[in-house]
Order: structure tokens, then C-alpha cells, then sequence
């Protein structure tokens, strides 16, 4: 059943360990009950209006909950439900949502070089109002208008720049993925030779996580190797995406957001426990 319980804003920005594996750095604090009815559903202000989404109670502090920030979930979404990852295609715009005077706009960071992006012509400061048919208020209406598309298809954005609105051509490209397998790209680029593991396994060792990629092998003087990972770890994720599976590998080790990186952040599944570290590539 679902139910609805009403409180107070108590506090905002409030860092919470949920446990030993799970940290939230910015939530929203207040004394509206949390319940199996509402976990997981929306917090709502005085006007309906959706301002977090419910993750936790603090056990031990009766009446005390915290919530997700709205923008911070939707930025989350935005990734989650992005064209490189679903699609496997890339437009390489660096965006972000401002709210301004009450009202959301999608702000061009940068582009990537060689993207669609800097083909287009956008330019840092440029404000995305619609792509295709669809108005743009956050990122992650940027990447549903462009679900569905395909590689090479033109899409017209219309921008705003120094406040005169025009209208540019955006081609996406697919996302170039690596000619090796999965297999042979780990052993190359991070020095681990892994398998999969199943959901089951992962259970056994006290992980909740979809799957993971047990380390079978670790090359000497790897980057693995130098941040101290095992034979017998279980790769759980790496930067902000879970390893459950090769594909999953693969993806991360071709998005965008990873290639060039001097630095990324891994997780592993070790006695019980998660433990992370830093796989440094550039030395």
C-alpha cells in the first residue's frame, strides 16, 4: 500500500553513512516518516511540487529521514538513461542544468574534441532550448530527445547564445568501441584477466550486486597490480557504472567519460566486503 505522511524540511546538506559500503554526501533532512509504503517515492513541498526522493532512515533517531535532492536524482537519471549508454552513441556535450529565477535551462559546458558537438558548433555558455520537437529544461531531456535515434542521423537543436536564439545541426556518432574483447581489453589496459560471476556467487560473499568479474590473473607492475587488487577479487564497478557483466566492462572501458582519464575510481568485492581505490594510468 501506498501511503503519504507529512513533516518539516529539519536540516539540508547533511552527509549520511548508511553503512559500511554506502555514503550519502547531500541529503535533505526531515521528520516526515519514512515508511515500506513511501521509501523509494518522491518528497513533495507545500505546492506538490517534487523537491527529493525518500532513501532513508537513521536507525536509532526516531523520526528522522533523508531524501535524495530532486536535481541530484535527475542528474543521476540523465545518465542512467543517456544515448552512449543505451544507444551506444555519442554527441559529446558537456551540459548542465541551472536553475534560474525559477525556471530550468540546460547550459553547454564544452565539447569534446572530434565530437558531434564541437562539429555543430556549440560553444561553452550556449543554452539548449529544444532539441528536435522537444523543449529542454534539464540534461536529462536532452538525452530522451535523442533516444531512439541513430548513428549519422542530423538533429536540429535550437540554441540560444549573447540572448539571439538559431538553430544548429547536430550528426551523432556511434560510439567507437574497441575492436578487442572485453577479455583482452582488461588485460591490456588495467592488467586483470577476469570471468564472470553470477548474481548467486556474488550473494555468497555478502555482496548486493547484480554480478561482478572475478580476477583470475594480475600483471606485475599493472595498474591493478599497483593499487593491490587480487587474484580472487570480484570487480564490482568502475568510475560511476556497475561491472556485473563483460559488456558492462567494455562499455566503460569505451565511454567517453573514462577514455583519457588519468585516474579511475574501481570497486571490488573482497572477504564480505566492498573496497575501492584509484587505478592510476598514468604512470
Amino acid at each position: 500500500e501506498h501511503t503519504v505522511t507529512s513533516g518539516i524540511i529539519s536540516a539540508l546538506h547533511r552527509p549520511v553513512q548508511i553503512s559500511e559500503t554506502q555514503h550519502y554526501p547531500d541529503l535533505i533532512q526531515t521528520d516526515a516518516s519514512i515508511n515500506p509504503g513511501n521509501s523509494g517515492g518522491p518528497l513533495l513541498n507545500i505546492d506538490g511540487e517534487m523537491i527529493g526522493l525518500n532513501v532513508a532512515v537513521r536507525v536509532g533517531a526516531q523520526g528522522i529521514g533523508f531524501a535524495i535532492p530532486v536535481n541530484d536524482a535527475m542528474n543521476v537519471a540523465s545518465r542512467l538513461l543517456s544515448v552512449e549508454r543505451i544507444s551506444h552513441l555519442s554527441h559529446g556535450v558537456l551540459l548542465k542544468t541551472v536553475e534560474e529565477g525559477g525556471a530550468m535551462h540546460v547550459e553547454v559546458l564544452g565539447t569534446r574534441e572530434g565530437s558531434a558537438g564541437e562539429a555543430a558548433g556549440l560553444e561553452r555558455g550556449d543554452i539548449v532550448r529544444r532539441v528536435g520537437d522537444r523543449e529542454i529544461h534539464r540534461k536529462l531531456d536532452f538525452e530522451l530527445a535523442l533516444l531512439g535515434r541513430r548513428a549519422e542521423e542530423e538533429v536540429e537543436l535550437e540554441i540560444e547564445r549573447d540572448g539571439t536564439r538559431k538553430v544548429v545541426s547536430l550528426v551523432l556518432q556511434g560510439s567507437r568501441r574497441s575492436s578487442l574483447p572485453a577479455v583482452d581489453s582488461a588485460w591490456r589496459d588495467l592488467g586483470i584477466q577476469v570471468e564472470p560471476v553470477s548474481r548467486r556467487v556474488i550473494r555468497q560473499m555478502q555482496g548486493n550486486y547484480n554480478g561482478g568479474l572475478r580476477v583470475l590473473r594480475v600483471r606485475p607492475g599493472s595498474p591493478a597490480d599497483r593499487e593491490g587488487v587480487r587474484r580472487g577479487d570480484i570487480l564490482v564497478g568502475m568510475h560511476q557504472w556497475e561491472t556485473a557483466t563483460l559488456d558492462n566492462l567494455e562499455f566503460v572501458l569505451n565511454s567517453d567519460e573514462v577514455r583519457g582519464r588519468p585516474r579511475i575510481k574501481f570497486f571490488i568485492l573482497r572477504n564480505g566486503r566492498t573496497l575501492y581505490g584509484w587505478l592510476d594510468f598514468s604512470r
